[in-house]
């Protein structure tokens, strides 16, 4: 690997933009992708290879390319301390995200409550200038407060979170859009969120609730058909 490469490569990670190191077999020829000034068909198979998460071998014309997929870590904010949050932990973690619980009621956000979790007191206005969401990363609001959900989404929405999610009914939401629409958000924009959070499983506990936010992750993240949301009548 060339000096070059290698800073490149270390920004990428310092700025948390998923890059892919190509390395041309046998020659060992390297270049990070993506990279408009490198082959169509060779950018595409590094998108391929981010979006899954699998570093492999491909052969594109006569050319092997050995392609090493360098994505930041995926991570889960959770706004709200509440009984699905912790149903909700213990799912994302074996799905590779990292969860962070963020509540500034101490007695909902504790260790006790959620063993081994990482937990912001931070408000959540506060909480995403800190974690700064990027392409990697799914914000959740659980509260039904708007005096914390707001702030999270409002940050959320400026963010590049590849999923955002916010828990209650289509009235809920509904009034949700409007208080978010005032703050200076475009129908566009809002379009992003998702709720009510979850697939529509048809979920009443805490435990189906936190279910169908999983996979509904795993879907968008994985780019299933499932993911795709309909537009209400």
């Amino acid at each position: 690997m060339t000096p070059e490469i290698l800073a490149a490569l270390e920004a990428a990670k310092a700025a948390k933009r998923p890059v892919v190191l190509a390395t041309r077999l046998p020659d060992g020829a390297q270049c990070l992708l993506p990279d408009p000034a490198q082959p169509a068909d060779l950018n595409e198979a590094a998108a391929k290879v981010l979006q899954s998460d699998e570093s492999g071998t491909v052969r594109l014309g006569d050319t092997d390319w050995f392609l090493h997929a360098h994505n930041p870590p995926l991570r889960l904010i959770v706004v709200g301390a509440v009984h699905i949050a912790q149903a909700l932990a213990p799912f994302a973690g074996p799905c590779g995200f990292s969860v962070t619980i963020v509540d500034p009621r101490r007695s909902f956000a504790s260790d006790e409550r959620f063993p081994g979790v990482t937990i912001s007191h931070a408000w959540p206005d506060e909480a995403m200038d800190e974690f700064v969401p990027d392409s990697r990363t799914a914000v959740v609001t659980l509260t039904h407060d708007p005096k914390l959900d707001d702030p999270a989404l409002d940050k959320a929405l400026k963010s590049d979170a590849f999923y955002i999610g916010a828990l209650g009914s289509r009235r809920t939401h509904a009034a949700r859009l409007g208080r978010l629409k005032a703050l200076g958000h475009t129908d566009e924009a809002m379009a992003r969120i998702r709720g009510p959070v979850g697939l529509n499983i048809e979920a009443v506990t805490a435990p189906e609730i936190a279910l169908s936010i999983i996979a509904e992750l795993v879907a968008v993240r994985r780019g299933s058909p499932l993911g795709e949301r309909k537009k209400p009548a």
